[in-house]
């Protein structure tokens, strides 16, 4: 059985594994996602113990939320229900709340996080409101409406996510009970490592790990950097001429260490007679400051190898292993966790 942790104070419980909804209803980003695929893993999901869902309003449009309540029509009360609001609507917290509920036919989440940091940065991939941009709302605005959301029982426990060290704080002295934060964390993807992570751990914040294959690279389905598709290689791992016009980042990447990281890892898990997405899998839940990581599968057979590695108990000395070998990856990417702008203009700090 996979194993349930409390989400921070809250009587929120998570699995290890959350099943990430992203690419439910189908869209540019994923391409089409069939119904009856999400229905089968939705419903195998929760027979299997993986009973948590991420998704959010802007995935695909809000096409990713009806799909999800589509899907659990009839099984709300067996699954855990997160979703995100974008920087830029936190002035309306409760209306874009309630357009949540409603596209996934609803009357409460589980847990209700601010998608991303107010900043400017963070609020201009949101909106091109100029209003917004230059006077966006406060953390206190933001978080005295998701509190009034908890009293009034519409979320049960209040989240962020890709908050760093400093916006943890400033949102924590606000007094307000804050569970989880969702942040990427992955074997090629460690900056939460330096300062995040031991901050969460000192202040009973939770952390999901988004990104736990790093977008299917972890889980071997790209054998060289040229295979991975243009427009899912605009994170500071690419260089910027590969990720084209997706990438903003201006960085050279760190290609040729991260895959023959990649090819390490491959040899490990064969020596092992393991999957590779089952030792990248079980690589991050043996973290201790780790809740739940943030998995997609797009079917059945994709979801059973994920969830066998939430059993799996990876060996100390293997754990060590795969620290070093990712090393000159972190070591290039820096404690910056923000993977998608130049490490100079970081929305996360």
């Amino acid at each position: 059985m996979i194993r349930k942790v409390n989400l921070g104070k809250s009587g929120v419980q998570i699995p290890a594994m959350t099943i990430g909804c992203w690419p439910f209803g189908g869209g540019e980003y994923w391409g089409e996602q069939s119904q009856r695929d999400v229905n089968n893993v939705v419903h195998a999901a929760i027979d299997m113990g993986a009973n948590a869902f991420d998704t959010a309003e802007m995935y695909n449009d809000g096409e990713s939320e009806r799909s999800l309540g589509k899907a659990l029509r009839g099984r709300r009360t067996e699954a855990v229900v997160i979703s995100k609001i974008g920087p830029s609507n936190c002035r309306h917290v409760r209306k874009h709340c309630i357009e949540s509920l409603q596209r996934l036919g609803m009357d409460y989440l589980d847990v209700y996080m601010l998608h991303w940091p107010i900043n400017k940065l963070a609020v201009e991939h949101f909106t091109s409101d100029r209003d917004i941009i230059e006077s966006p709302p406060t953390v206190e605005e933001a978080y005295a409406q998701l509190v009034e959301l908890k009293r009034e029982g519409l979320i049960r426990s209040i989240g962020m996510s890709n908050f760093g060290r400093t916006q943890m704080e400033e949102v924590l002295s606000t007094g307000v009970q804050v569970d989880v934060n969702e942040m990427p964390y992955n074997i090629v993807s460690r900056a939460i490592e330096a300062e995040i992570a031991p901050y969460c751990m000192a202040n009973d914040v939770s952390i999901i790990g988004s990104m736990g294959l790093q977008q299917g690279l972890l889980a071997g389905i790209y054998p060289t950097p040229g295979d991975v598709p243009a427009h899912q290689a605009h994170s500071r791992h690419f260089s910027q001429a590969h990720g084209g016009a997706a990438a903003r980042h201006g960085e050279a990447g760190v290609e040729k260490e991260m895959f023959e990281c990649v090819d390490r890892l491959r040899e490990i898990a064969d020596g092992m007679h393991i999957h590779i997405a089952q030792l990248s899998i079980a690589w991050i839940l043996k973290k201790p400051f780790m809740a739940s990581t943030l998995v997609g599968s797009r079917n059945v057979a994709e979801l059973e190898t994920n969830v066998k590695a939430c059993s799996y108990e990876l060996p100390d000395e293997v754990e060590a292993q795969i620290d070093e070998i990712s090393r000159p990856v972190l070591d290039a990417l820096g404690n910056n966790p923000d993977y998608y702008e130049h490490s100079s203009k970081s929305r996360i700090f």
